[in-house]
């Protein structure tokens, strides 16, 4: 890893479920100190790689409108940020009435896969202004969060220029977190951050319209010994419970203290969570 001082501070464009900016300082103290390529199959809003900078960096995303996102900003920043202002513009001249009715293109645009520069720009504004920054889909994959009442800007021009500059030396790609490390090898360093396991059974983390089952939680744990036995330097985290200690028993497991902004009940936006490492 070679990681250079003179580069510009990067910060997540999206509020995302999970997302790791809290435990930045834990994470950079269980880092290895000597890596070689860096992956990251569940980005998200991107905190961990955005605050790294690793050269050789790999993210991927199963969520298709986020990769859509990630894409458009490495490509063409200046139209994000034009249709962007367009609508903030709108939306604080007519409030709810246009955010609704920003919500309603956006899926329309979902239904019919159209994964382009307005896409990504009402993904980052609906983000931007719905209730908590929750990105929540229902069966039918439509975008159905409420309006949080804010005007506020969605974007931070200096923020979004640097981040394209940096995604332009990036591999992005959709596709499933066993496909997004087939090329890991030994030595490459892993950060695994998927979609939570339920604290309850009421619990929601669902951000693609299939959600994660603990199939996929199973599935991961078995990709997790894998690529420890390839060599690879790995760290997940997760909710502190105990079916996660039990999928990772053998390894590293240190809990740490979290909030959780987006929990709807504050009497939950407090809890552990684990940070997971094979060295």
């Amino acid at each position: 890893m070679d990681i250079l001082s003179f580069r510009p501070a990067l910060s997540p464009f999206v509020k995302w479920a999970g997302g790791k900016r809290q435990l930045l300082p834990a994470i950079a103290r269980r880092m290895p100190g000597q890596f070689r390529d860096y992956y990251e199959p569940f980005v998200g809003g991107g905190a961990v790689f955005m605050n790294f900078q690793p050269h050789s960096c790999h993210i991927s995303d199963l969520n298709r409108a986020l990769i859509n996102a990630y894409l458009q900003i490495r490509d063409d920043p200046w139209k994000v940020m034009t249709d962007l202002t367009k609508l903030d513009t709108s939306l604080t001249r007519t409030g709810a009435a246009f955010y609704y009715d920003a919500r309603d293109r956006y899926n329309r645009k979902l239904q019919g896969a159209q994964y382009d520069v307005e896409t990504a720009s009402l993904f980052i504004f609906l983000n931007k202004h719905c209730f908590n920054g929750l990105y929540r889909v229902n069966t039918k994959g439509c975008f159905n969060v409420p309006y949080n009442g804010s005007v506020r800007p969605s974007y931070d021009t200096a923020n979004l220029e640097a981040l394209s500059r940096f995604l332009k030396g990036v591999t992005i790609g959709c596709m499933d977190f066993e496909e997004a490390v087939l090329r890991a090898t030994s030595e490459d360093f892993i950060f695994f951050d998927s979609p939570y396991a339920p604290l309850s059974p009421s619990s929601f983390e669902k951000y693609t319209k299939d959600g994660f089952p603990t199939s996929d939680h199973l599935r991961l744990a078995q990709l997790f010994r894998t690529l420890s036995d390839r060599g690879c330097y790995l760290m997940l985290t997760n909710h502190d419970t105990p079916f996660i200690r039990e999928l990772y028993q053998g390894f590293s497991i240190e809990s740490l203290p979290v909030k959780r902004l987006i929990n709807r009940d504050a009497a939950h936006r407090t809890g552990r969570e684990v940070l997971i490492t094979n060295y």
